[in-house]
């Protein structure tokens, strides 16, 4: 999936090298705007925070003000939710335009960070598990359980993680597209990198749960 908008000193768009004889690319993606603003910006609470504010103020300046005028009241903290949703909107448009993930026949690799860029690669017979949460619309999350002692930064990869998994950080492949045809591409390359099966499941759990450990 190439993205012709890319603007890339890279040898190879999302890699920070050339890839060795025989490895190939099967896929490269990236996180989808709104849902990673949803699911890793929280805009869901963000928005339902500020209408409960609206509307307590509404609902205390009904006791003194005709009901037109209580409403009015309401309005700044209108604004300033917009303005939040602007920001947040903005820094998750940041996050997806500086990440590709990349799917080769013997890694998982993630460019990511808007503003520091570090290049992330997980081959094959480092992970353990592939967990997919998937959502209605078909965008979903692939979350990576990786083997070894490598201790990974849950801040320097976020929003890049699995959520809430801050003792073992799972890297995840954040809200893309098509994410059961995408775990299908990973499992079926993982199992043909090694004599077993790498991975020892893609699970697809229900529309917004994340997999069962």
């Amino acid at each position: 999936m190439p993205h012709d908008d890319d603007v890339t000193v890279e040898p190879v768009k999302g890699l920070p090298e050339d890839l060795p004889p025989g490895e190939v690319i099967l896929w490269q993606g990236r996180p989808s705007v709104w849902p990673l603003l949803r699911e890793a910006l929280s805009l869901n609470w963000v928005l339902g925070y500020f209408a409960l504010l609206i509307v307590w103020r509404v609902g205390v300046s009904t006791t003194t003000l005709p009901l037109g005028q209580a409403l009015l009241t309401g309005l700044p903290f209108l604004i300033l939710a917009g303005v939040v949703t602007a920001i947040l909107y903005l820094i998750a448009l940041a996050q997806a335009r500086a990440t590709v993930y990349t799917i080769t026949s013997e890694r998982i690799a993630m460019r990511i960070g808007a503003a520091l860029t570090i290049t992330l690669n997980l081959p094959f017979p480092k992970i353990a598990a592939a967990d997919l949460s998937l959502s209605r619309n078909g965008t979903g999350t692939i979350a990576l359980r990786t083997m070894g002692q490598a201790r990974l930064s849950y801040m320097i990869l976020w929003p890049h993680v699995r959520p809430w998994h801050l003792k073992e950080t799972q890297p995840a492949l954040r809200c893309i597209p098509d994410a059961a045809k995408v775990a299908a591409i990973l499992a079926e390359a993982a199992e043909t990198r090694v004599s077993r099966p790498t991975l020892e499941r893609v699970a697809i759990a229900h529309p917004g749960a994340v997999a069962a450990e």
